[in-house]
């Protein structure tokens, strides 16, 4: 409301809107938007059933409300600047009609292109402990598929990264949580698409719980278990376990826990329950959705080599190398290492709100190289 206010007093009232009904005609889109968000602030569930009703809110979140508020502050700033220079003309107006034009044509762009957009990224990580087995051995990792965001013509992006992942024809699949927005039926209504996956070991992210709906515990356990049965009919899901994988006389340990957030975020995680079945010198790779837990936990583990993680989907966002998810943790997207361990935080397939500006849906293809005294 608050843009609204400024540019009717000190801009538009002056200059255009001079008929009464064309004053109130001014309100009609702040009145809408407020009644909008009320309505949102009343469902008991974090999101609508329906995305729909949610995806509309952004779209005019980010072209009424947003270009508003960038004019307001460029001209506010421009009126100070005026009064402290003692000018004529108050350049924040043009400044900010600029701006608003700009950022209403990226935000168009990330919820079109930006969010079609897919990105294969190859990450090469040594070690000298690796079993020797396993040198070259290629992980492919997806991560935040978030199934329900993939309606209408969004199922094609969906196809398109079924099909990336495919073709790296890697000796292992991973899938690092947040299967689902809200519901399991999302990911039933696209198992058609899913199951030309390669068969994909999963963990639970924060999204797979079903606490974000306002059901009765019973009905939270009733969609969780259709969510670990949907999971079993493209893979495996490991929660708080661990499975031996062998080449030849050598073993690799894929290791599986679940969410490990902090408050808000769901905790279920149990890493001696899920460690359990390791030896002491077993070598794992770590599949935990939530990044903040390496350092938290799994780093005073000495047989978590690798973190394979998602949870930030980088922000979803990047300009000039910033990213929104750089406010809540430093870990948030990309390789890391510390002390000769490494976290990998992958971007993302997808998202609950369906935009993305140069951060496009990531598949990770990891490769594991036996160190040698050369390298």
């Amino acid at each position: 409301m608050l843009p609204d206010i400024f540019i009717f007093l000190h801009y538009a009232r002056r200059r255009y809107l001079i008929k009464p009904w064309q004053q109130w005609l001014w309100w009609v889109p702040c009145a809408v938007m407020v009644l909008y968000t009320l309505a949102l602030n009343h469902i008991r569930s974090f999101a609508p059933s329906n995305l729909k009703w949610l995806n509309l809110y952004l779209i005019l979140l980010g072209t009424i409300v947003a270009p508003k508020a960038i004019f307001t502050f460029c001209s506010f700033i421009g009126w100070l600047v005026r009064r402290a220079l003692h000018k004529r003309r108050n350049y924040g107006h043009i400044t900010g009609l600029v701006l608003s034009i700009i950022a209403v044509a990226y935000y168009a762009y990330g919820l079109t292109f930006g969010v079609a957009r897919i990105k294969v990224r190859h990450v090469h990580v040594y070690y000298a402990n690796l079993p020797k087995a396993f040198d070259g051995y290629r992980i492919a990792q997806i991560s935040d598929v978030h199934c329900g965001t993939f309606q209408g013509w969004r199922r094609g992006i969906l196809r398109h990264e079924v099909d990336s992942v495919r073709r790296q024809h890697a000796d292992l699949v991973v899938m690092t949580g947040d299967m689902q927005n809200l519901r399991p039926g999302e990911v039933a209504r696209l198992m058609p698409i899913l199951r030309r996956l390669p068969y994909t070991y999963f963990v639970l992210g924060n999204h797979d719980y079903a606490e974000y709906v306002k059901v009765p515990l019973q009905k939270e356990r009733e969609m969780r278990a259709r969510l670990l049965k949907l999971e079993g009919e493209l893979g495996s899901t490991l929660c708080n376990t661990a499975v031996p994988l062998t080449r030849g006389r050598d073993t690799l340990w894929l290791a599986g826990e679940e969410n490990d957030g902090l408050p808000p975020f769901p905790n279920h995680a149990n890493l001696h329950k899920t460690l359990s079945k390791v030896p002491p010198h077993g070598f794992v790779v770590m599949l935990q959705h939530d990044p903040t837990a390496w350092t938290r936990h799994l780093l005073h583990d000495p047989r978590v080599w690798l973190t394979l993680s998602g949870h930030t989907h980088g922000g979803q966002m990047q300009v000039m190398g910033w990213r929104p998810s750089m406010l809540s943790t430093h870990y948030d997207l990309g390789l890391f290492c510390r002390n000769g361990r490494y976290l990998y935080v992958n971007a993302g397939l997808g998202g609950l709100v369906p935009f993305r500006l140069n951060m496009p849906n990531e598949v990770t293809v990891i490769t594991l190289h036996k160190k040698t005294n050369n390298k």
